[in-house]
């Protein structure tokens, strides 16, 4: 495989008029000592079932301090063929030089075809600068991830088994398919709570090796020292509950959330919002759920004077049950929803409230 002066991967014919590339699909993996974030398992989940369609293996790379030993049994599981685990001492906390070093040394290296992050703090500062230094480009915060053809309408030309990177854009107004049909790797962000993540039942290789970390990353590139970390522990469990109920515009003020909190406590659930009610600063934003908050698969979503606008729409469409209460009979929430209530938050959720209280154990 050909490479250029800036370590891009040039073109090559393979990838056009039916030639599939061997190449593997490299997911990074995301660690916070030495426990690795879930959004990192949830992307080899999807990495495997990508690499198993185009017939190629999974790597997946993982970088701190102190971590041999300690990871990869929380990588291995999910169908890695081979594991790069990169041990050094100012690998962590995470700092941009040296991690982006390391990627990019790698992936000259190795020569993947696709690369997956997480659309986290560090996925978004980490993955323009490789895909940057690769010249590859990199499609953020992808709601849905597939292999397909392609034809270029204004070459002509037939590219096979690309990835279609799909999002949300122009504020949620469209649904893009994105695809990178030249340059390596195709790169793409995802948000945790997108994907789910599952223990690959299948066959994988489950190789690990341990590359000396100064092969990849000079000396130079530690010139920033992390003095001090603050990480603070979540407020809630809105991405693991398995009864959300989340308010909208529609639920008319702050005073109308206390009323969502009610429901949510007796149901033992979490209360959600849409990006509208929290631009109107009724509930915090860590509590948004949507394209540019949080995604959630709750056994139960109870949509409260929600919409549905399509940036809402995919970060919930994926729950078991969905029940809409809402004045509009016609609102776009109620076409995805299972059951519609028609009438106001104010005069419903009191009722609900009380309801579940007199029947419930």
């Amino acid at each position: 495989m050909n490479v250029n002066q800036n370590g891009a991967t040039a073109p090559l014919s393979s990838r056009r008029g039916g030639g599939g590339e061997a190449s593997p699909i490299f997911v990074y993996c995301e660690i916070e000592h030495t426990t690795v974030a879930e959004v990192s398992q949830e992307l080899l989940t999807k990495g495997r079932k990508l690499a198993n369609e185009l017939g190629v293996e999974l790597y997946a790379v993982v970088a701190g301090a102190g971590i041999k030993g300690k990871v990869e049994n929380q990588i291995l599981p999910y169908g890695v063929d081979k594991l790069f685990v990169f041990d050094g001492e100012g690998l962590f906390p995470y700092t941009s030089a040296p991690h982006t070093d390391l990627m990019v040394n790698l992936f000259k290296q190795e020569q993947p075809q696709i690369c997956l992050m997480g659309a986290t703090v560090i996925g978004r500062d980490l993955g323009p600068r490789v895909s940057s230094s690769l010249t590859s480009g990199l499609t953020a915060d992808c709601t849905e991830l597939e292999i397909g053809d392609f034809d270029d309408p204004k070459t002509g030309v037939h590219y096979d088994n690309l990835l279609y990177q799909i999002r949300p854009a122009f504020g949620g107004n469209i649904v893009a398919t994105i695809v990178n049909p030249e340059h390596r790797p195709q790169m793409a962000t995802v948000r945790s709570g997108v994907m789910q993540k599952a223990i690959y039942e299948g066959n994988a290789r489950g190789e690990v090796v341990y590359p000396n970390v100064d092969d990849y990353v000079p000396q130079t590139a530690y010139v920033v020292k992390v003095l001090d970390r603050h990480v603070e522990a979540a407020k809630h469990n809105l991405k693991g509950a398995s009864i959300v109920v989340a308010g909208g515009y529609g639920v008319g003020s702050k005073e109308g959330f206390d009323l969502l909190f009610q429901l949510a406590k007796e149901l033992h659930g979490e209360v959600g919002a849409s990006r509208a009610a929290v631009d109107a600063g009724w509930v915090d934003h860590d509590r948004q759920v949507g394209q540019t908050g949080v995604t959630v698969h709750p056994k139960v979503y109870i949509a409260c004077g929600i919409s549905g606008q399509i940036q809402h729409i995919a970060g919930m469409q994926d729950a078991g049950i969905i029940i809409s209460v809402n004045s509009d009979p016609d609102a776009p929430i109620n076409k995805i929803a299972d059951y519609v209530i028609v009438g106001t938050c104010e005069e419903v959720i009191p009722k609900l409230i009380k309801y579940y209280k007199q029947n419930s154990k």
